[in-house]
């Protein structure tokens, strides 16, 4: 939007890729394939996420192909495209300094921090009330012990997707319990509890 309405580019557009959309299985199909996510975003942004799974393939991988196709439209186009590349910080700076088309091409950088354990529980709260769930006091409270103790000590959790993947975990718990109920009410069906939590995090503290 903000390249648009500048003027930089002539549309507000993004389309959004990942390795699949670019590479393809046999040979002769990644250019076509990369080609065919250029052209669709000509005049706006391609945004490419993950980016540095292009660059990470064996030795007869396409990735490679992709980068190549990639950089050469971008050239013979600069002035009607925005290629965007994101990724994990480490990854994404493997992924730049892969290629020296990479490094002379991709030379702006904006680094988004991780969420604060607060933050991934503004994320979780917002899950629930948009699903109509109701995490009780006990629940609530062992749900933040965890994410802060994850925002300062696992890299690798991925933030809001982390989140969304423990609420769908202990959906599943909370479904589990209710399942030998006798009788089931209206707050049994919208409450989660502790249990329910305390049956996710209970194999992943054993791993630990």
């Amino acid at each position: 939007g903000i390249f648009y309405e500048n003027k930089i580019l002539p549309t507000d557009k993004v389309v959004e890729v990942d390795r699949g959309g670019l590479v393809g299985r046999y040979l002769g199909e990644t250019p076509e394939k990369t080609m065919d996510a250029v052209h669709r975003a000509m005049g706006g942004v391609l945004f490419i996420d993950e980016a540095y799974t292009l660059s990470r393939g064996a030795e007869n991988d396409f990735g490679q192909e992709a980068i190549d196709t990639m950089l050469k439209y971008m050239e013979d186009h600069r002035d009607e495209i925005v290629v965007i590349v994101a990724g994990y910080v480490e990854l994404m700076e493997e992924f730049v300094h892969s290629n020296p088309g990479l490094e002379s091409r991709f030379n702006r950088f904006m680094h988004f921090p991780d969420y604060t354990g607060e933050e991934l529980m503004e994320i979780f709260l917002m899950r629930c009330e948009k699903n109509c769930y109701v995490l009780n006091k006990e629940a609530e409270a062992e749900v933040q012990k965890y994410l802060s103790n994850v925002s300062e000590t696992h890299k690798t959790f991925g933030n809001g997707r982390g989140v969304r993947n423990l609420f769908e975990k202990i959906l599943v718990e909370q479904a589990n319990r209710l399942a030998v109920m006798d009788t089931i009410t209206r707050e049994c069906l919208m409450e989660l509890t502790l249990e329910d939590v305390q049956q996710v995090l209970k194999p992943e503290e054993k791993a630990e």
